[in-house]
């Protein structure tokens, strides 16, 4: 299979220490990388290089309108990057996180990047995965997307991600399939109550167990509000 990409397997610790210090100095010329993440694999640039971030949309054939989530390395990034975040909020990220929970949350106001069309939020995640938390620790937060074509399924392996982006990244760390292959769920906790967009690895039921005795809950998708 012909692509661009460099390709870097995880086999032993010294292959998995030159994927990941590949992929960090790709990161840091605005290039775009493919790593694997306790989902499915994702293609990620800088979150803070506005023209990287815009090459991850157009290698996924996706508008500005779609933004891409932030994966982070640790809990303490949130506050760095978010404002607002709530009780609740608080109490889903040391219940889920490292995990397949995103959130979305207003976003710092002094913070100079360019997602996309955010109306002032951002989604934060931070996956469980070890190798990509130690890539993460390098570059900081990273604008991650599902590494696949928009309206084709997203990449549980590293074939699947060079064959749809490999001319559009510089590197590829290839980690074997998947360990989760459902996608996160994503919660909006911007509200008085949390209201779920995307119903993924975690559910609705996990999310309000998590919640019990504080005065919030998280809603469904098809709940109305009050």
């Amino acid at each position: 299979m012909h692509s661009a990409a460099r390709r870097l397997s995880t086999a032993d610790d010294n292959t998995r220490e030159e994927a990941i210090a590949a992929a960090s100095s790709a990161v840091q010329r605005g290039e775009l990388v493919v790593l694997p993440t306790d989902t499915v694999y994702g293609i990620g640039a800088d979150a803070f290089d506005a023209e990287a971030v815009q090459s991850l949309l157009d290698a996924k054939g996706r508008g500005r309108e779609m933004p891409p989530p932030v994966l982070i390395s640790s809990p303490t990034t949130l506050d760095a990057l978010a404002t607002g975040i709530t009780d609740y909020a608080r109490r889903l990220v040391d219940r889920f996180w490292p995990g397949p929970l995103t959130i979305v949350c207003n976003q710092q106001p002094s913070l100079q990047w360019d997602l996309g069309e955010t109306r002032g939020t951002v989604a934060i995640r931070m996956p469980d995965h070890r190798l990509a938390l130690d890539l993460l620790e390098r570059t900081g937060p990273l604008a991650v997307s599902s590494a696949n074509l928009t309206g084709h399924p997203a990449a549980t392996d590293a074939d699947q991600a060079e064959e749809m982006l490999g001319d559009a990244v510089a590197v590829i760390i290839d980690d074997g399939p998947s360990p989760g292959g459902a996608a996160s769920t994503i919660v909006d906790v911007r509200g008085y109550r949390g209201k779920v967009l995307r119903t993924g690895a975690i559910s609705l039921e996990e999310l309000n167990d998590a919640l019990d005795g504080l005065e919030a809950f998280v809603r469904g998708e098809d709940e109305d509000e009050d």
